[in-house]
């Protein structure tokens, strides 16, 4: 049975058409994943299920009765929720106070604190979250924080369950979590829609599949059986693509970015501890590790955002210090974790966030005066070579979609005459297309005989682009390799803390 039925659905945002003629169908208690390219139109066929866009043409039912949604409001009263790609937490809140708020049970004319988190128990226990109900929200890993997205939903009685990018910031054994709560939710009769990239999770987890491609749907009914990933990644891009290739470094020249005692301590808790390596001329040293471990002190210990308590860097001999823009002066760059809150000024036309940082370089300005024929002609230019999906130069940054702004974010920095490349989390909320051509770009760089510091928690990212590999735990460097000396359960397990020697010994005996 069909729960929800979409037909025709329209969207326009000024010239550009999201949607065009959309069809889809959600059955009762079934995984559907949703596949496209950045641009191809998911998000934007869910939020118009969800309540939040008004479609300018088609119908939707819900169990059959025709439906119209104005707001989120809409659908959450008919059961219909969707878990954001950021998450829209309070982090000073318990776990049950984000939960129940803006649902809140009283007692009288005061909130029934026991009774609320009673129930956010019953829910933890019953899907496996393993929470703490007084748990602050900022003390929580970013998978946990997305069990607390959910537990949202399932306490306003979710029916039909949209989660956007679910896996994008987890590491293997969350998207095993989240995988396993999904099974959870399906066998209670929760219909689920998957909005991903991941096109090995998808045919993992999901029932059936349906790909859009430039805001059409191009095939709704994907038996993930039968399909495989080459044909799902050319039914969204139109072309076959090479994704997890290895392309070894070509030549390997002396040792050139070189970190030496890096500690850095915030608030008494020591978050960097004797951090020292050496990346060599064309080559791409990796850091695994799962978020929280101390990766964000070291690339802003590196990239000159922070003051380290001690660290000697020095790029080809010469010893760098100072801020972020003496570090930019020197030729490194930088592609930070979060490209919403340090990568983009989401207010700010693509033009102008394409020299963000850059603005006072000569080729720019003059005088203080920016130049602006030729900012957007460098823009134009830089939105055609990273194939950035935009109406304008001129539309804010923020309207546009998350691959959409990452790929600002990289042609901001690739476009540079750089030495250095620091990179955290490139091809984050990045379809399989432009993954592929940004991380085209980055070996590029690398055979140019520059040094790259890549930062991913993606393990299939992080093995396939780098030559050599460290992982990270507790603000320490616990192993160095070559990606093909350990497993990805291996590597899996020195992220979450197992001792080298233990892990060694489950390859001997495993």
């Amino acid at each position: 049975m069909n729960i929800i039925e979409m037909r025709g659905i329209t969207k326009s945002f000024g010239s550009t058409q999201a949607l065009k003629q959309v069809d889809l169908e959600l059955h009762e208690g079934e995984v559907l994943s949703l596949l496209g390219e950045n641009g191809a139109g998911k998000t934007t066929l869910m939020r118009v299920l969800y309540g939040m866009y008004t479609p300018d043409e088609g119908t939707m039912m819900f169990n059959e009765t025709p439906i119209e949604f104005h707001k989120p409001i809409d659908a959450i009263r008919q059961g219909i929720c969707m878990v954001h790609q950021h998450f829209m937490l309070v982090p000073f809140f318990s776990v049950t106070e984000n939960v129940i708020a803006g649902e809140e049970p009283y007692r009288g004319i005061f909130v029934d604190r026991q009774a609320a988190k009673k129930r956010v128990k019953e829910l933890i226990d019953q899907y496996h979250f393993e929470l703490n109900p007084d748990a602050l929200v900022e003390s929580l890993s970013v998978g946990e924080r997305q069990r607390v997205e959910i537990l949202k939903a399932l306490y306003r009685n979710a029916k039909i369950l949209i989660l956007d990018e679910p896996s994008a910031v987890l590491t293997p054994s969350e998207v095993e979590n989240l995988f396993a709560s999904i099974r959870i939710l399906k066998k209670n009769g929760t219909s689920i829609v998957i909005i991903t990239h991941k096109l090995y999770e998808t045919l993992t987890i999901a029932d059936r599949i349906a790909v859009l491609r430039d805001g059409e749907m191009i095939n709704r009914n994907v038996d993930p059986k039968t399909a495989d990933v080459v044909s799902l990644s050319e039914m969204m891009v139109g072309r076959s693509i090479q994704l997890d290739e290895k392309q070894p470094a070509k030549k390997v020249g002396e040792p050139f970015f070189c970190v030496d005692n890096l500690n850095v301590v915030e608030d008494g808790v020591v978050k960097l501890k004797d951090v020292s390596f050496k990346i060599r001329r064309g080559e791409i040293y990796g850091i695994a590790g799962v978020e929280g471990n101390g990766q964000t002190q070291l690339l802003d210990a590196v990239t000159g955002t922070i003051a380290p308590d001690s660290m000697r860097l020095t790029v080809g001999g010469k010893e760098i210090t100072g801020d972020a823009h003496d570090f930019i002066q020197n030729k490194i760059g930088h592609v930070p974790a979060d490209r919403m809150t340090q990568g983009l000024v989401l207010e700010m036309s693509v033009q102008d966030n394409l020299i963000l940082g850059y603005h006072d370089f000569k080729e720019f300005s003059d005088k203080g005066f920016l130049k602006r024929t030729y900012i957007r002609d460098y823009a134009k230019a830089n939105v055609d070579r990273f194939q950035v999906k935009t109406a304008s130069i001129d539309t804010p940054v923020g309207k546009l979609s998350g691959g959409n702004q990452q790929k600002v974010v990289m042609a901001r920095v690739l476009s540079r005459d750089l030495d250095v490349l620091v990179v955290a989390h490139p091809t984050r909320g990045v379809d399989i297309g432009a993954s592929e051509y940004l991380h085209q770009q980055i070996l590029n760089f690398r055979d140019q005989g520059k040094a790259v510091l890549l930062i991913s928690a993606d393990l299939d990212e992080v093995c396939t682009l780098s030559d050599r590999l460290a992982v990270i735990y507790g603000g320490k460097l616990v192993a160095e390799c070559r990606p093909e000396d350990y497993t990805k359960v291996q590597l899996g397990l020195l992220m979450t803390g197992s001792p080298l020697e233990a892990v060694r010994k489950e390859d001997k005996h495993g």
